[in-house]
């Protein structure tokens, strides 16, 4: 299995790939969408509608999204082990962790939204938003340019 895993590693690769591209555009989205839901009013139309649209957005793009990113992540080192060795993953592994860890997070804020409980501003969601951006930032570049 090892050596299939490792013929067929340039399609780990893309599929992680395209894995993370989703993963992200939700974990980019989904505050956005939570500084806009802080501004209506708590059991109006357009609260309703932001709820249908966090909920979906979570659980049909961003949770499968994360999950296959993992998958194809694990099954690319599988594939060839002697990443482990490598720096940048060291660096990388922490920060996807992180990421992953808000994406929990995001998805407490959900709950809390859809129970009309929310307390925060549209303006903290707004800050929260651009921290996925920072950490993606970081992490291609370390998978990318790899520069330890």
């Amino acid at each position: 299995m090892l050596e299939a895993l490792h013929l067929y590693y340039p399609w780990l690769r893309a599929l992680h790939i395209i894995s993370v591209i989703a993963w992200m555009a939700g974990m980019l989205y989904l505050p956005r969408l939570f500084a806009y839901h802080a501004e209506a009013a708590k059991g109006s139309d357009k609260s309703e509608t932001f709820k249908v649209m966090e909920r979906k957005l979570l659980k049909i793009i961003i949770n499968p999204a994360m999950i296959s990113t993992f998958l194809f992540g694990i099954l690319m080192v599988v594939a060839n082990p002697a990443m482990l060795q490598q720096g940048w993953l060291h660096g990388k592994l922490p920060l996807v962790l992180l990421l992953a860890g808000m994406h929990g997070m995001f998805a407490k804020w959900r709950k809390i939204f859809e129970r009309d409980e929310n307390t925060r501003s549209a303006k903290f969601y707004k800050i929260w938003n651009e921290v996925p951006a920072v950490l993606m930032i970081i992490i291609v570049i370390l998978a990318v340019v790899k520069p330890f």
